[in-house]
């Protein structure tokens, strides 16, 4: 016979008639399902297979042009080989330099070619050091000394291509244009990502010329490019080069882009750096010089009137956090693309000829009557219809007809120092800086 207790125990529990059951009312809580990120819904651009040089006795050298001159050349040139010849040897450049610091190339590993172009570019900076700026008092604007460096360069140019075994005159002519449009614009005074694009044309004609070869890649990215780009800083430091369209604070960076690509391609798969390192002082001190895309961010800092990527760089902020380099390497091919080949306010200065060829059906600056890119001082025109005729249109990256003049921030920099060695008051900050 079963016990009182027993009977307790086992009978369920009956709610007190002064408390409602409400256990079968209220709503069951379930853990809330984090949402996954939003994917970017353009692809990761792949690297294209790189054509083999063109037969040398098929060329028909010739002096650079601007081409693209209407939206209608710029879809023209997104679908031609060309594109996919300079996507090819760009991205081909990254993937070269996966996981692999600058260090990693030694000099013992340079062939004849990539030697050659390093002396060049000495030469290039004993040109700058016999081309002094001239005196434009505090001014931050383009330094008019500029051009004088450009025409001793022109000048001296053509015995540094033969070195190279550029030959004949008229292919000196032509490769030479990519590598003077690569120190900046004589008239405009500027530098951009489209002037750093045509260093990587130069090397892109001494690829197609079979001076360069694949394997020189690596180095071409860690030793040529590298030197380039210290080239560039003491060119900007000197003659003060204005931003060419620049976006101020919203732009990735002022004056480069491939530092970026070609850095996260370096650390896409590193044990300890991470995209945020980049706010650590000490990781960009200790690995700035072994990382392009670290080095180009300390650079930044340097240059700024303020502190922290926040105030004076927020796209960069942004990118820092990301997961992952791979993020950050995919983004900026994504970038490369959509930002510098795909935007006709850099793209309208690209130069075509024969080793880097148009296609049929482009616009030729002769026939619309255009100045060259050497003389042009507004920026670039392109042609467009408006109520059913033809406008020339000033293009630059705010998307008007009125070129807006940015100071250089690197300029500002310099200035800066200029007055506190000399006992002053530091330079009031300016919008752009």
């Amino acid at each position: 016979m079963p016990s009182l207790t027993e009977g307790k125990e086992n009978s369920p529990e009956k709610p007190s008639a002064g408390i409602p059951d409400l256990r079968n009312r209220l709503p069951k809580l379930q853990p809330r399902r984090r949402q996954p990120p939003p994917s970017n819904p353009l692809p990761v651009p792949e690297t294209p297979n790189l054509p083999s040089p063109p037969d040398a006795s098929t060329l028909s050298f010739q002096k650079p042009t601007r081409r693209i001159l209407s939206p209608q050349d710029h879809e023209l040139f997104l679908t031609s080989p060309t594109y996919k010849l300079l996507l090819a040897f760009v991205f081909g450049l990254t993937d070269s330099v996966v996981d692999t610091p600058v260090s990693a190339v030694r000099d013992g590993d340079l062939s004849p070619s990539v030697r050659v172009i390093l002396e060049i570019l000495d030469k290039v900076e004993d040109v700058v050091k016999r081309s002094p700026p001239e005196d434009q008092g505090d001014s931050r604007f383009g330094n008019r000394g500029f051009r004088d460096f450009i025409d001793l360069a022109a000048k001296e140019n053509p015995e540094w291509h033969k070195q190279l075994g550029v030959a004949p005159d008229e292919a000196i002519l032509e490769v030479s244009t990519y590598f003077l449009q690569s120190f900046g614009n004589r008239t405009r005074i500027d530098y951009g990502s489209g002037h750093e694009l045509n260093f990587m044309l130069w090397l892109l004609c001494l690829y197609q010329l079979q001076i360069i070869k694949i394997l020189d890649f690596r180095p071409l990215v860690l030793k040529v490019f590298t030197r380039y780009l210290k080239l560039m800083r003491l060119i900007q430091s000197t003659y003060y080069l204005e931003p060419a369209g620049s976006h101020g604070v919203w732009g990735l960076d002022d004056y480069q882009f491939l530092p970026f690509l070609f850095g996260s391609s370096q650390l896409l798969h590193h044990p300890f750096i991470r995209p945020l390192s980049i706010h650590q002082s000490i990781i960009l001190e200790e690995y700035g010089n072994d990382y392009l895309y670290l080095g180009q961010v300390n650079f930044v800092n340097s240059v700024k009137n303020v502190e922290g990527l926040r105030w004076h760089s927020p796209m960069l902020d942004d990118i820092s956090s990301a997961k992952s380099w791979e993020k950050v390497e995919g983004g900026m091919r994504r970038m490369f693309v959509a930002e510098v080949l795909k935007k006709l306010p850099v793209m309208q200065h690209f130069l075509f000829g024969s080793l880097v060829a148009a296609v049929e059906g482009m616009s030729q600056e002769e026939q619309l009557g255009v100045p060259s890119e050497e003389e042009d001082a507004e920026g670039g025109e392109v042609i467009v219809m408006k109520d059913g005729m033809k406008h020339v249109h000033q293009m630059n990256s705010w998307g008007d007809c009125c070129g807006i003049k940015v100071p250089s921030s690197v300029a500002a920099a310099q200035e800066m120092k200029k007055r506190m060695g000399g006992g002053g008051d530091g330079l009031r900050r300016i919008p752009f800086d």
